[in-house]
């Protein structure tokens, strides 16, 4: 053992007490005097300009602004940007973006402590520090003008990268300055701009920055890298979850032109190759005798049965599960003496489907240490694992991050579970040999991680005045944090997300709401929008038939209670939409409308859409969106977020199911898992709240309201809704 971290230690250029230290980390140990940023920027060779790590400014004054955040088709690069560029007053045709390297020192989310991208935090966790980082660069600049022209620094103006006395009529742009104002000490605490002054945020000026390069092809993914020698590998995966390769015959795949090697690693057996199709060729001949003793024996049916008992109250729970509350105040079996609305939900499995499967390139050993080279979303998780493959420090790990075609969570998991595959690979390969582990599309639908099965039991009890008098609510789902290193102490709240916490809960006198969290060997993950993807549905579904149950407006019955909740951004939503799509006005003919709001990720988004029912089957045709997410950097990709998360949600609701059969995925394409079609698409009208509040999501808040809002319409079309998704089923 003490051999062995030695070695590690020389490979990775830092002392043995540092390896242990990073063993320890890596292995969830109490460190003290240590955080986990001082550890994963040990050994990160990051240069850090004069202008900080967020800015660096050329001799000709052009400004890039580093990134922190994957780009990954939400369009952050360029709303962090105008961050910098508002404070700094810089160019915005010259401002470009650069993707930072793994260092979680410099760069860690500090929504989430480690450095990474998700729960729609890009810009909220970025927002004061860019504002500080782009008005202290903004200082430096006026203090090097004020001290070469001698005159007073409180007379000096910036605009545009120009830099300017009007009384003395000198002016100097930002690279004729830059070496006396890279002298000088920025501020600690620069003054910033009222959002009155703002003269980029909240403009149309404000547009994505990596247009040209994707519509050109030049934007750069990781199966555009091709590195001098590299191998490209393809994994067989066990076709059930939970179990583990027995033995493999490799005669026949090593007979395939091209294929150089076929190595077991812990998840399966790789094909190593000279290109990616004769790996996969390779992997078709390989074969393979697989250990299912462990193995998940249950599929869909099986478990939303299991589930639909224990939320009944029938049925004895396994040892150590048990029911956990979330909401509870009063006596909701004894409260209320008005009619009453009780109903089940259910929800599929559902892949992440992104349209680029996953993929990674490393390289180990050599003399450049370890370096990965893909599209990483949570670069420090990556680090880390990579490290307890290789035996580094995980600050060592050199990062290279790419864009991606999409992720929607799938990239982040604790395990890092293709990225360590590679490098396992990568590492018995050696030499430095550059490797491309390459995910097909059916292996990142069957061997991927999965939105859980949910199943949800409501019963509400209405007042005299038709009002939620007791709410007894059960939810039966797979918890997404368990055995995480960030797993909480107590109850898993991302199962209950939006419904824990729910203005409509906050009105009822008596609440009993629990959950139950049962071991399922089915891989999950968070999915767009995490917990909402069900709650919202839930709670706004329930809403609606409550209301018709009251014989009253589902858009005035929802004031009501947000009146009553003292939820004013609720209700400055709803309204601004209910505005917006005439909902006072009749419908057009054979149209109708369904409303949802919804509150996550420190945004809140209300929805109205137009439906018309095509042979028993919801066509969406309109539908208008009003959001409140603080200060509105950039309005145009605000709305951008709402059309695609609406056409993320809305396929989800129509169409969207992975079926489980023993264990195994019975779906591995889109031919089977259809994704929402163009011509499906509505036209979907954005409008935002004004705010000067600090900005918060956008990314993920427009993807559940859209699924309940289409049910609502359902509803008052039919009088009774849908209580399953999807609503069309194959």
């Amino acid at each position: 053992m003490n051999s062995h971290v030695d070695q590690a230690a020389a490979r990775s250029g830092a002392t043995r007490r540092d390896l242990v230290v990073g063993t320890a980390l890596v292995s969830g140990a109490l460190l003290v005097g240590c955080s986990p940023a001082d550890l994963m920027s040990a050994g990160a060779k990051t240069e850090v300009g004069a202008f900080g790590p967020f800015i660096r400014i050329a001799a000709d004054g052009a400004v890039t602004v580093v990134s922190k955040h994957i780009e990954f088709g939400q369009g952050s690069h360029a709303s962090l940007a105008a961050i910098v560029a508002e404070e700094l007053d810089a160019d915005w045709s010259r401002v470009s973006v650069e993707q930072a390297p793994a260092n979680a020192k410099l760069y860690a989310n500090s929504k989430m402590g480690v450095q990474g991208t998700g729960g729609s935090t890009a810009i909220a966790n970025s927002w004061m520090q860019l504002r500080k980082a782009g008005a202290a660069a903004r200082a430096m600049f006026t203090g090097a003008a004020a001290a070469a022209w001698k005159v007073p620094e409180a007379e000096i103006t910036v605009k545009d990268g120009v830099v300017s006395h009007v009384a003395s009529g000198k002016s100097a742009g930002f690279g004729d300055l830059i070496q006396g104002a890279a002298a000088i000490t920025p501020p600690a605490e620069p003054r910033l701009k009222s959002p009155e002054a703002f003269t980029l945020i909240g403009t149309d000026r404000v547009r994505r920055k990596d247009s040209l390069a994707k519509s050109t092809g030049q934007a750069r993914y990781t199966q555009d890298v091709h590195l001098e020698g590299m191998l490209t590998a393809v994994v067989a995966h066990a076709p059930r979850f939970g179990a583990k390769v027995s033995g493999f015959d490799a005669a026949e795949a090593r007979k395939v032109a091209g294929v150089v090697d076929v190595i077991q690693i812990p998840t399966g057996v790789a094909v190593v190759a000279k290109s990616t199709w004769a790996a996969i060729q390779g992997r078709n001949a390989l074969k393979v005798t697989w250990d299912e003793t462990k193995a998940e024996g249950r599929g869909s049916a099986e478990l939303e049965a299991q589930y639909t008992d224990w939320a009944a109250g029938k049925g004895t729970l396994p040892d150590k599960l048990k029911w956990e509350s979330f909401e509870s105040r009063g006596d909701a079996a004894a409260a209320g003496d008005g009619e009453v609305f009780e109903a089940t939900f259910d929800f599929p499995f559902l892949a992440h489907a992104s349209m680029e499967p996953m993929n990674c390139v490393a390289q180990v050993g050599g003399k450049g240490g370890t370096k990965l080279t893909f599209a990483s979303q949570a670069q420090t998780i990556d680090q880390i694992n990579t490290a307890r493959v290789v035996g580094a420090l995980p600050g060592s790990i050199q990062i290279e991050t790419l864009f991606a075609g999409g992720s929607f969570g799938r990239r982040a998991n604790f395990q890092s579970d293709y990225v360590a595959e590679c490098v396992h690979i990568a590492k018995k390969v050696g030499k430095g040999t550059p490797v491309k582990l390459v995910w097909t599309r059916e292996d990142d639908m069957a061997a991927g991680y999965f939105r859980p099965l949910i199943h949800h039991r409501v019963k509400v009890r209405l007042d005299k005045d038709g009002f939620p008098a007791a709410w007894t609510h059960r939810v039966v789902t797979q918890s997404l944090m368990k055995g995480s290193p960030l797993a909480p102490k107590g109850m898993d709240t991302s199962t209950v997300e939006g419904a824990m916490g729910s203005p409509y809960l906050k009105v009822t006198p008596a609440v009993d709401c629990q959950v139950l969290m049962p071991e399922v060997g089915v891989p999950v993950l968070w999915w767009r929008s995490v917990g909402a993807t069900h709650t919202a549905f839930v709670m706004e579904h329930t809403v609606d038939h409550l209301a018709k149950k009251a014989g009253k407006d589902p858009v005035a019955y929802r004031l009501a209670l947000f009146e009553k909740a003292g939820a004013a951004r609720h209700i400055a939503v709803l309204k601004l939409a209910a505005e917006k799509a005439g909902w006072d006005k009749p419908a057009p003919a054979g149209v109708t409308r369904g409303v949802a709001v919804h509150e996550c990720f420190g945004s809140v988004v209300a929805q109205i859409a137009e439906v018309r029912l095509v042979d028993g089957n919801p066509k969406v045709g309109r539908v208008v969106t009003a959001i409140d997410c603080g200060t509105a950097i950039s309005p145009d990709q605000i709305a951008a977020q709402m059309e695609g998360g609406t056409c993320f949600g809305l396929s989800a609701a129509l169409h969207d199911e992975m079926i489980i059969k023993a264990g195994a995925v019975d779906r591995k394409n889109f031919d089977a898992y259809p994704v929402l079609r163009h011509s499906e698409a509505p036209k979907v009208e954005t409008y935002i709240v004004a705010s000067t509040n600090p900005p918060s999501g956008a990314g993920e808040p427009g993807v559940p309201v859209i699924a309940p809002a289409v049910a609502n319409a359902v509803l008052a079309a039919t009088g009774t809704g849908a209580f399953r998704l999807p609503m069309i089923r194959a």
